[in-house]
């Protein structure tokens, strides 16, 4: 247990530049203690002991604002930053090293008891603050899902996902190493359908220009047809 805990504390000083000291992460970081009532909850459930699994479950969110399901399976080194309003479902399944932000919620679709109902996240995926990761498929390993995202369907391995619902804006080669990414936000990574739209605003600005000076154009052979005119009434 306390192997597991010092990998954890390396963990958020390798991830969070905010942290200083050994004991302010022991007593100031409600995404530690989040995962460790967890532990506590999820043996409970493990061993029948169900309704004392969620109420151990219910005090963590009461003293933490995390929400993580008993049933829900944590891996080693994961990191909740700052974490209120964080909601992991019954099913989701949450690999080694993943970051997960404030206001996420991996949640289900469905109403079958039993079945798949949550995501599971690949080892190093980073959910950005507000993202929502609803349904029973998998988001490969490495994945970033923006801030604010909504997805619903399969992310490829080291993919990064932003929109509502999402979308991928990029797709890393299989021999590029996975970095970490605070908020699953990446220097000079631009949304395409964004570039696209940009470049749609710029041609039809171009347009317009190429427009009106056709109408000055039409403007000024006008005025040389009267002039012509009014020479030869003349």
């Amino acid at each position: 247990m306390f192997n597991r805990l010092r990998e954890d504390i390396a963990s958020i000083f390798a991830r969070d530049p905010a942290a200083r000291t050994t004991f302010e992460v022991l007593t100031c970081y409600p995404g530690l203690h989040a995962v460790y009532i967890h532990k506590l909850a999820r043996w409970f459930w493990t061993h029948g002991l169900r309704w004392l699994g969620r109420f151990t479950s219910h005090v963590g969110r009461w003293a933490t604002g995390i929400e993580i399901h008993p049933g829900a399976i944590i891996g080693r080194r994961v990191f909740i930053d700052h974490g209120m309003g964080v909601v992991i479902g019954e099913t989701a399944d949450v690999g080694d090293d993943c970051t997960i932000y404030q206001g996420v919620t991996l949640g289900g679709t469905t109403l079958y008891r039993g079945a798949k109902r949550h995501p599971t996240l690949g080892a190093g995926v980073v959910v950005g603050a507000g993202a929502k990761v609803l349904g029973g498929f998998t988001v490969g390993a490495g994945a970033k899902v923006g801030s604010n995202a909504v997805v619903v369907k399969e992310v490829p391995a080291g993919a990064t996902v932003v929109g509502i619902p999402g979308r991928i804006i990029e797709e890393a080669p299989a021999q590029k190493a996975a970095k970490f990414a605070a908020y699953a936000v990446e220097q000079g990574q631009d949304d395409p359908y964004a570039q696209e739209i940009q470049k749609l605003a710029e041609h039809s600005a171009e347009l317009e220009q190429a427009l009106a000076k056709l109408k000055d154009k039409l403007v000024e052979l006008e005025k040389d047809e009267r002039r012509e005119q009014l020479r030869a009434i003349k």
